[in-house]
């Protein structure tokens, strides 16, 4: 029986040329993870000799190696001729008597074990499937909700002939693979009932910067197929390895998705490939789809997967909406970023230009081209070199024309679709999840798609010049300072951890409220005075989140601890807010609360702001935020920076207000730092020092305050020069109280950036560090390799 049929639980990843990965990987966890709490539905699978006895059968092989011989893989209608004849020769071709009794009898003793109402999902599983150099990822297809076995059989047959999708003859001949040397394995596997339930795909890694330290999940409502096809715009969890091995809170950072549509069973009686899309709820739509308590479970699967297989993993899970319980349904090697040595490639837009459109950031390239939209299969010939491919959903049927584009544009899918997926592969950037892409884009005009920005895809209008640049990272020479870098974005921070670096020197706040949050936080606090207009405009932003209050805190923290952990566990310096009030007011309700000032540079900022009774409860969500990320997370390599302190009493006032916040500095290895920006803090560095364990330059702060310009002037902007003899004696000053007193000084401001010789200076005035903005990292670290303190 084992010539053609093994059962899941008696397969291991020894078998690999028996079963392929797929099912190899399945039997794998069963025999190995069970018992530690990875739960994986049973099943069978049929063997790679028996699919080439299949093919052997009455000599279909010899008909289809006929068939193949000599095809032009770039040829479209000459390779969709050629998968057609081959799949329906297939389709229609017998099993021997033998072959067809194995699968009957172990498709009844599963019955016989499950329940005569069994759901099977029939799965496809190459034997050169999931290999660590290659991924066949949604070439072949999955039937889902199959029931009796003359169902079964013909889904076996269907599987075998999806060996020859357009997509897969043509990913073969791309990579080297010999038509003959792939054979193929269908796994008949019991239904998870997700259907009523929930599913997706979960990577060990990030799948855009390859940062191995976190756990990123997406999850939609039904079948998983709606995630993996991209038909659905998931929601997103990232979880912190880290903080789950100190046992603490761990989930960073939650997205939610729109879920517009789920797959579920069409007709339960039926004993046919049964499944129908319908629309989810707006109640399901606005609120995530796992609790906490779900990703943590996921998680925990995830890290036990990874632990064994000793490498990223790619899963594909359901909860059953009936049990409740959650169920690994495959695991295979992630294929893309693992494959990424230790260089560093950058793309950055050296032109601007309107966006025309946003979606989900796929990469961190950037491509041009013009506008080819594609509505299905049909139009491929349309699609030339170098165009930018947009359709409604990028199926992996298109892989044949994809390698083609110079970017992808969807309509829908989100970051772990196969379209994600190949398009990471194929080094193309892709914006996913726009929604009217093949409706606001026009046929032939020329865009420019950028996935160098952040989490956030953005289509420029035209043709725009950008660079591309390479960086070796193998082996960065020692230099005398700590090199830290300024980080506001928490969609860049896990990019950004793969530089050289000593920690994060300036994580902004107002960053994170501005780019998460987008709301006052005085009208989130009084949210039940608003009137109806704005409650509305706020409710819809809050989605997801239990309260107004507990969405400003809750986003917060998602913000720094990602931050925090992509860092960890060298220090992350996080200044709290410093908005200005026309800032604040440009927030959703800020106008309602913040004063008009001629020069709100001067003005309501900084620690004044805080200890005022007008804005104090809403530093308090502030300090709630950083509670939760060192406290209930785990990630105490965070740090207090305090903006803007005019005077000495104010110094004293705010620690004292972070003291009743629960925020003592120097309890649980607390650090408060105070931003060097003004010139009464360097006069007086050794007073503001009693209150701060150290100090951080803002050199742009403190070149306007000292020589009295507006750095925003036109008129005098030529004046502007951190490297001014008077700016220099302030900050010498401050570097020497702190070398006295044994406290941090480090420097966060965009002067040593710009300018190597005040870089140089600072190392001879004995600077502890300094933080760069990330594009200025590797250039400014090789300038001062070679440069001694004085």
């Amino acid at each position: 029986m084992q010539d053609y049929v093994i059962p899941l639980n008696q397969l291991g990843m020894q078998d690999i040329e028996k079963v392929g990965g797929k099912n190899a990987s399945l039997g794998e966890l069963i025999s190995n993870l069970s018992d530690l709490g990875v739960n994986v539905p049973g099943g069978f699978a049929t063997t790679s000799k028996a699919f080439q006895d299949f093919l052997s059968f009455k000599d279909l092989d010899k008909r289809i190696m006929s068939e193949l011989d000599g095809l032009d893989t770039n040829n479209i209608a000459d390779l969709t001729k050629c998968g057609k004849n081959i799949r329906r020769w297939i389709q229609a071709a017998p099993f021997s008597d033998k072959l067809e009794k194995t699968i009957r009898d172990s498709f009844a003793t599963m019955t016989a074990e499950l329940g005569a109402d069994l759901s099977v999902a029939v799965r496809s599983s190459a034997t050169a499937e999931d290999l660590p150099d290659a991924s066949f990822a949604g070439q072949q297809e999955t039937f889902l909700n199959v029931r009796g076995i003359e169902s079964v059989l013909a889904a076996i047959k269907d599987v075998f002939a999806s060996l020859y999708n357009d997509r897969a003859i043509a990913y073969r001949v791309h990579h080297g693979f010999e038509h003959h040397d792939v054979a193929l394995s269908a796994g008949i596997q019991q239904m998870v009932r997700s259907d009523q339930g929930t599913s997706g795909v979960m990577f060990t890694l990030d799948t855009d910067s390859g940062f191995r330290e976190v756990i990123f999940i997406t999850a939609s409502y039904g079948l998983g197929e709606t995630v993996v096809q991209g038909a659905v715009n998931p929601d997103e969890f990232y979880v912190s390895k880290a903080c789950m091995e100190m046992g603490k809170h761990a989930i960073l950072r939650k997205t939610l998705g729109s879920k517009a549509i789920k797959m579920i069973y069409a007709d339960e009686s039926s004993h046919t490939k049964s499944v129908k899309t319908v629309d989810n709820s707006v109640e399901d739509r606005v609120q995530f789809c796992l609790t906490d308590k779900d990703i943590n479970e996921l998680a925990k699967q995830a890290a036990l997967i990874e632990k064994h297989y000793q490498r990223p993993m790619d899963i594909e899970w359901g909860k059953d909406g009936n049990t409740g319980k959650i169920y690994i349904l495959q695991a295979r090697p992630e294929t893309v970023q693992s494959r990424s040595g230790n260089t560093l490639e950058r793309y950055h837009l050296e032109q601007s230009s309107d966006i025309i459109l946003t979606g989900r950031a796929i990469g961190q390239r950037i491509g041009a081209g013009r506008v080819r939209v594609i509505d299905n299969i049909s139009e491929m010939d349309k699609m030339q070199d170098g165009d930018v491919l947009v359709a409604d959903m990028t199926d992996p049927d298109w892989e044949p024309i994809m390698k083609r584009a110079a970017a992808i544009v969807t309509n829908r899918g989100g970051r772990t679709c196969h379209a994600a997926i190949i398009a990471r592969e194929l080094g193309i950037p892709a914006v996913v999840g726009c929604g009217t892409a093949t409706s606001v884009l026009k046929e032939g005009e020329a865009v420019t798609v950028s996935c160098a920005e952040g989490d956030v895809g953005n289509i420029y209008a035209g043709n725009l010049d950008f660079a591309r640049k390479e960086i070796s990272l193998d082996e960065m020479p020692d230099v005398p300072v700590k090199i830290m870098m300024n980080v506001g974005n928490p969609d860049r921070a896990f990019d950004f951890a793969t530089l050289p670096h000593a920690g994060v020197g300036l994580a902004r706040l107002e960053f994170i409220i501005n780019r998460m949050i987008g709301i006052h936080p005085k009208a989130l606090l009084e949210y039940d005075q608003l009137d109806d207009r704005l409650k509305d405009t706020i409710s819809k932003h809050i989605s997801g989140y239990s309260d107004p209050v507990s969405f400003y805190i809750d986003k917060l923290a998602e913000g720094i601890s990602t931050i925090a952990a992509a860092f960890y566990p060298e220090k992350v310096i996080v200044r709290m807010s410093d908005f200005k009030s026309n800032e604040y007011a440009n927030l959703i309700g800020g106008d309602r609360y913040e004063p008009h000032e001629e020069n709100p540079m001067l003005g309501f900022r900084g620690a004044s702001r805080y200890i005022s009774d007008d804005f104090r409860a809403c530093f308090a969500l502030e300090c709630a935020a950083i509670r939760k990320v060192r406290n209930d997370m785990g990630l105490s390599n965070v740090e207090i920076m305090i903006p803007f302190v005019r005077t000495v009493n104010e110094a004293k006032q705010v620690v004292d207000l972070l003291e009743a916040e629960n925020l003592k500095r120097g309890e649980h290895g607390l650090r408060l730092i105070m931003m060097c920006e003004l010139p009464s803090n360097a006069l007086l560095a050794e007073e503001f020092l009693e209150y701060f364990d150290g100090m951080s330059i803002g050199s742009n702060d403190m070149t306007q305050l000292t020589l009295g310009l507006d750095r925003d002037s036109g008129v005098i902007a030529h004046l502007f020069d951190e490297r001014d003899p008077a700016v220099k004696k302030m900050l010498a000053m401050a570097i020497s109280a702190c070398k006295k007193n044994n406290k941090y000084i480090g420097i966060c401001g965009q002067g040593p950036s710009d300018h190597p010789d005040l870089a140089e200076w600072l190392l001879e005035q004995g600077i502890e560090s300094m933080s760069l903005n990330p594009d200025t990292v590797v250039e400014t670290w090789m300038l001062l390799a070679g440069q001694k303190v004085s």
